[in-house]
C-alpha cells in the first residue's frame, strides 16, 4: 500500500450529501486457512442506475497488495474459503437472480453451480472441500412452472400468521429456511433439514458428519421468538437430535475444533424487552454434557455490535469464532460507544479486549493458526477500512492497515471536528454525547445546533463515521449526538430502565442534553432543532409535546400512536413485552407512552419524514400525526419517499438519500438562521 500523504487543510472542502456517491464501503472480511489472503466485500453506489453495488477484494499480506476480485454491477456476498486455501465460494445476485460461484485463489472464470429463485445464508464448505453447506429459503415464484405468470402478482394472500411480512423484505415467502448441501463436481442440491419452522445458522462439525444449526419449535413462535433450540443432524441427512438449552434466543451455533463442543450467541430471558437482556457466549457439550452455561455470567455488556450509523445497516446478530486449539472464542461487544473485539476462555471467566481503541468493529475474521485476526473498522473520520492485528491483548499496538478505500476524504476534506464528552443528568448521572463543530468552528461565533436522538432505543451512537452528522456541521450546525438510557453500551439496568413506558429517564436524559448545548457559549440558544428516527423520531415527537424549547424538529420514520403500532408493524406485537401488556389489556400505559396524545401542546414546526414501504414503523403513523396536528392548526409538512424500507438513511437509494438530507437542510436552514 502506498504511502499516505496529507494536502494542506486550507485546500479542503466541506462534505457534502453527494460524497455519499464516493464512498467505498467494506461491507465482511474473510481469512484464509493459511492467513495468506483476507477477502473483503466493497460496497459502492451508482449515481446513474441508482443502485448499489458489491464486488470482492483479494489482498496478499506477503505481497502486501490488493487487487479487486470480482467485476461488474454485480451484488457479491458471503465469502466461504474451501479448506485448502485454494478457491473461494460466494452468493451473488445478478439480473435479479441469486446464484452460487466458486472462483479460484489465482483468479480467472468464476463457475456458476447454481442458479436459485430464494434467499441463502450462512454459505460455508464442508471439511471434504467437495460440498457446500448453507440455508436456504425458496420464494413462492419458484414454485410456478410458468414464467409469466412467475411476474403476476398473486390473486390473492392467504395469511395465517403473525409474522407474515418483515421490513425492507416485504410479504414473506411461504417457504421456510431449511439446511442444504451442495456438490461442487455437478451441483447437485441435497435437502438435510424440512418441516414447517425455520432451521437456521449452520454449521458443519471438523469431522463433517454432523450440522448443528437452531430452530424455534415453540407453539407460536411469532410470539415466542425468543424461545430458540439446538438441534444437530447428520449431514447426510436423518433424524435431527435435540441439545438441551436453558429457553431464551439462539444465534451464530459453533463447533469447537474437537467437535466435542458448541459455542452460541444468547441469553436465558424468553420474556426480555427489546433487547435488555446482554446476549452472551454461551457453550454445551454436543452430547448434553457439559450443560449449557453462560461464559461470563457477571459481564454487564451485550457480546453483539450495537453501535448504529448511517454507513450501513444496523442489528446484526454478531459473531462467534474459535481458536485452533478450542481454548479461546472470539467475539465483538458494544462497550460505551466504542465496539471493540474480544475473547473469552471456554473456562469462563472476565473476557479479554483484545483490540482496544475508540473505533468501531464492524466484523471480522479469524483463521487457520489464529495467530491474526481481519477486521473491519471504522472510526469518527474513517468510513471503514480493513485491519490486520494479532489475537492477542494489546493488538491495537500491533496492528495494520492493509487498504485505504477513502482517501479522497483525507485529502480533500475537511471534516468538523467531533469529541466525546460525558454531562450530567437532572440526577447527576453520567450521559455519554458526541458533539461535532463546524470545519471553519470559531469560538467567538454564535451557531444554531441540532440535538439528534438515535433509534432502537436498544443501540448506541459510538467512536463511527456518521455523513449525516458531518453534512450538518459542514453547513454551519453544531450536532449533538448521545445515549440516554434506555440504549445499549451500559448494562442491563442502563438499557431496561425505560422498560415499562418510554418518557421518564430517557426524555430527562434528552433535555439535559439540550441543556449543555445551551451552555456552550458557541451554540445560539434560541436556534436548537431536534431531529430523530425510529425510536429517535418517537423521542422527537414526544419532546415537542412535551415542551417548546426546540425552535424547529424534523421527525423521521417514527412511531406516535403505540396502540395502531401494535397491529401495523411487522414486529408490533412484541411492544407487549416493552409496554408490561398489550393495548387490549393496558390500553392506558399505551395511550399514556404515545407522543399522538400530547400533540395539542405541540407548537414546534415539525416536518415528518417517512418512507412508504416502511413496515417497521409503517406510513400510517406519519399519517396519523400529519393529519392530526394539521386539524390543530399546527406548523408541519410531510416528506414521504416511495418504495423506501424503515431503513432509508443507511441504505435506501441513494438519490432519495441524498433528497433527505437535503430536505432536512432546507428545514432547518428556515427555522435556525433566518
Amino acid at each position: 500500500m502506498k504511502k499516505r500523504t496529507r494536502k494542506s487543510t486550507s485546500r479542503k472542502r466541506p462534505i457534502s450529501a453527494e460524497d455519499l456517491y464516493r464512498l467505498r464501503l467494506p461491507t465482511a472480511v474473510k481469512l484464509s486457512p493459511d492467513e495468506q489472503y483476507v477477502a473483503y466485500t466493497v460496497e459502492r453506489m451508482d449515481r446513474d442506475k441508482k443502485k448499489y453495488f458489491t464486488n470482492i477484494w483479494m489482498h496478499d499480506l506477503s505481497g502486501g497488495e490488493s487487487r479487486q476480485f470480482t467485476f461488474g454491477d454485480n451484488n457479491d456476498r458471503q465469502v466461504a474459503w474451501a479448506p485448502d486455501g485454494r478457491s473461494f465460494a460466494f452468493v451473488s445476485t445478478r439480473d435479479k437472480k441469486t446464484g452460487i460461484y466458486v472462483m479460484p485463489v489465482e483468479g480467472g472464470a468464476e463457475r456458476r453451480l447454481a442458479e436459485i429463485d430464494g434467499a441463502i445464508g450462512s454459505l460455508q464448505f464442508h471439511p471434504d472441500g467437495g460440498h457446500l453447506v448453507f440455508c436456504l429459503r425458496y420464494n413462492d415464484s419458484h414454485f410456478i412452472d410458468d414464467d409469466e405468470e412467475k411476474k403476476k402478482p398473486p390473486v390473492y394472500r392467504h395469511i395465517t400468521r403473525l409474522q407474515y411480512k418483515f421490513d425492507a423484505q416485504g410479504f414473506l415467502p411461504n417457504d421456510t429456511f431449511q439446511v442444504y448441501s451442495m456438490a461442487l463436481r455437478d451441483g447437485v442440491l441435497k435437502k438435510i433439514t424440512s418441516g414447517k419452522r425455520d432451521n437456521q445458522s449452520p454449521d458443519v462439525s471438523p469431522d463433517g458428519k454432523w450440522i448443528v444449526y437452531h430452530s424455534n419449535r415453540s407453539k407460536n413462535p411469532d410470539v415466542d421468538s425468543l424461545r430458540d433450540d439446538l438441534f444437530i443432524i447428520p449431514f447426510g441427512g436423518g433424524k435431527e437430535k435435540k441439545i438441551a438449552t436453558p429457553p431464551g434466543p439462539i444465534a451464530v451455533p459453533k463447533f469447537s475444533p474437537d467437535g466435542k463442543t458448541i459455542a452460541y450467541l444468547g441469553h436465558d430471558n424468553p420474556n426480555d424487552a427489546w433487547g435488555v437482556t446482554n446476549y452472551h457466549i454461551w457453550i454445551v457439550g454436543v452430547k448434553g454434557s457439559p450443560k449449557a452455561r453462560d461464559l461470563m455470567p457477571g459481564w454487564d455488556r451485550m457480546a453483539v455490535d450495537h453501535s448504529i450509523s448511517d454507513m450501513g445497516e444496523f442489528g446484526e446478530s454478531g459473531a462467534a469464532a474459535w481458536s485452533a486449539d478450542g481454548k479461546r472464542i472470539y467475539f465483538t461487544a458494544s462497550d460505551t460507544g466504542v465496539t471493540n473485539l474480544f475473547y473469552i476462555t471456554r473456562s469462563a471467566g472476565k473476557p479479554t479486549r483484545i483490540y482496544r481503541g475508540d473505533c468501531h468493529i464492524k466484523g471480522f475474521s479469524i483463521n487457520g493458526k489464529t495467530r491474526l485476526a481481519v477486521c473491519v473498522r471504522s472510526d469518527l473520520t474513517t468510513p471503514g477500512d480493513i485491519i490486520t492485528c494479532p489475537t492477542n491483548y494489546g493488538a491495537e499496538k500491533k496492528a495494520k492497515t492493509i487498504t485505504d478505500l477513502n482517501r479522497f476524504i483525507r485529502d480533500e476534506i475537511k471534516l468538523g471536528r467531533t469529541r466525546e464528552l460525558m454531562f450530567s443528568s437532572f440526577d447527576g448521572t453520567k450521559v455519554q454525547g458526541f458533539v461535532v463543530t463546524p470545519p471553519d468552528f470559531k469560538k467567538t461565533r454564535k451557531y444554531p445546533a441540532v440535538l439528534q436522538i438515535h433509534g432502537g432505543p436498544r443501540a448506541q451512537y459510538a467512536y463511527t463515521f456518521f455523513h449525516e452528522m458531518q453534512y450538518l456541521a459542514a453547513q454551519g450546525y453544531v450536532v449533538f449526538y448521545t445515549n440516554p438510557r434506555g440504549g445499549t453500551g451500559r448494562g442491563e439496568t442502563w438499557a431496561g430502565s425505560i422498560a415499562g413506558g418510554w418518557g421518564e429517564l430517557d426524555y430527562k436524559d434528552c433535555m439535559a442534553a439540550a441543556d449543555w448545548l445551551e451552555k456552550q457559549k458557541y451554540v445560539n440558544t434560541k436556534r436548537i432543532g431536534v431531529t430523530g428516527g425510529s425510536y429517535g423520531g418517537w423521542m422527537t415527537n414526544w419532546m415537542i409535546g412535551h415542551t417548546n424549547r426546540f425552535r424547529a424538529a424534523i421527525t423521521q420514520r417514527s412511531v406516535v400512536n403505540l396502540e395502531s403500532m401494535f397491529g401495523s408493524s411487522d414486529i408490533g406485537w412484541a411492544l407487549e413485552r416493552e409496554f408490561d401488556g398489550t393495548p387490549m389489556n393496558n390500553p392506558e400505559n399505551y395511550e399514556k407512552c404515545s407522543p399522538l396524545t400530547y400533540m395539542k401542546n405541540v407548537k414546534t414546526p415539525v416536518l415528518i419524514i417517512h418512507s412508504e414501504q416502511d413496515l417497521r414503523c409503517p406510513i400510517e403513523q406519519a399519517e396519523q400525526m400529519f393529519v392530526t396536528l394539521k386539524m390543530l392548526g399546527k406548523t408541519c409538512e410531510m416528506v414521504r419517499f416511495p418504495e423506501e424500507p424503515h431503513g432509508l438513511s443507511r441504505h435506501g437509494r441513494p438519490d432519495r438519500r441524498i433528497a433527505r438530507l437535503e430536505w432536512m437542510l432546507k428545514w432547518f436552514d428556515r427555522y435556525l438562521k433566518r
